[in-house]
């Protein structure tokens, strides 16, 4: 549900009828607040999502209102509201730029991010193996279980990420890290890429080789790469990458940008996480509330006039 949501989504935004204001970061001596904003008025929704971080807690929440009346719809807890979109970004990308015959996904990360990665990818191919890496041996096999028995998917635990690079028809890095994750001279031809862990200038999950050998680059919004993707701040420095070279999302899914033209292309997608995610799949969720009468009404002024 959530991949075709955030799927349509896009292709709401690649024609012009829905509208993605790029994240805003407010700083206090202890932690940060995140702010950002859509509105799909075809679906009949705004919404903005706020999150703060802190060293001991990330609460996240997601406000859906009404594009007909601006009524405040609903108030969402969103931490696994936000797991889930960022999967489905990543099993449209997946479905629009990966080889058809994708058998293998390779991960490198296993945080709370990275399960919904896999299980995006395995709705739209047909996967029956999974590659995973992480630095925390404890971590990686609990990860490695949950595939196993939530997905029905066989589980390799690789011992580096270089290894999984080498073993995937799709990879996804899902990390936190500042400094490439893998080598890019690792990949193989046809390789696609989920890009999804860094959305900092000051970090970056792939290096130079990698950025170089993708046939196509592929964002969620540009406006928010310019100010958060350290990936491509060496290649755009020495000349190496152009923003005219680099693609959204939405002009693939609206098929005004075809990332592949040959299997052995090595594609990306660099996965930021934008507002228009969280929007569609709030509405879903709301809708689907609405429906089962679950959650819990709470009343507002109906606000002021005059």
């Amino acid at each position: 549900m959530a991949i075709e949501a955030v799927e349509e989504a896009f292709r709401q935004l690649g024609g012009g009828q829905a509208e993605n204001l790029p994240r805003r970061r407010l700083h206090s001596a202890k932690g940060m607040m995140h702010l950002m904003a859509a509105s799909l008025p075809s679906a009949g929704y705004f919404g903005y999502k706020t999150y703060t971080v802190f060293p001991e807690s990330i609460r996240f929440t997601v406000c859906l209102l009404s594009s007909e009346s601006g009524e405040l719809l609903a108030v969402l807890e969103a931490s696994q509201l936000g797991q889930i979109r960022t999967g489905a970004a990543s099993g449209v990308a997946t479905r629009w730029m990966a080889r058809v015959d994708t058998k293998v996904i390779g991960i490198v990360g296993t945080g709370r991010q990275a399960y919904r990665q896999v299980e995006a990818v395995c709705q739209v191919r047909p996967v029956n193996q999974v590659v995973a890496y992480s630095r925390t041996p404890e971590r990686l096999a609990q990860f490695c279980k949950k595939i196993h028995e939530q997905l029905g998917v066989q589980c390799h635990a690789a011992k580096s990420a270089d290894e999984v690079a080498e073993a995937a028809d799709v990879l996804v890095t899902i990390t936190n890290s500042a400094s490439p994750v893998f080598r890019g001279e690792c990949l193989k031809p046809g390789t696609h890429i989920n890009a999804a862990g860094s959305n900092f200038l000051i970090k970056r999950e792939l290096d130079e080789t990698c950025i170089r050998r993708c046939r196509s680059i592929v964002v969620d919004s540009k406006d928010q790469a310019r100010m958060e993707c350290g990936e491509f701040l060496g290649p755009l420095q020495k000349g190496r990458l152009t923003w005219d070279q680099i693609r959204e999302l939405s002009e693939v899914v609206t098929v005004r940008s075809l990332p592949r033209t040959d299997p052995k292309d090595i594609t990306l997608f660099k996965s930021l996480g934008v507002a228009l995610e969280d929007v569609a799949v709030a509405a879903k969720v709301y809708q689907l509330a609405r429906a089962q009468e679950v959650g819990r009404t709470m009343e507002f002024g109906a606000g002021l006039s005059g």
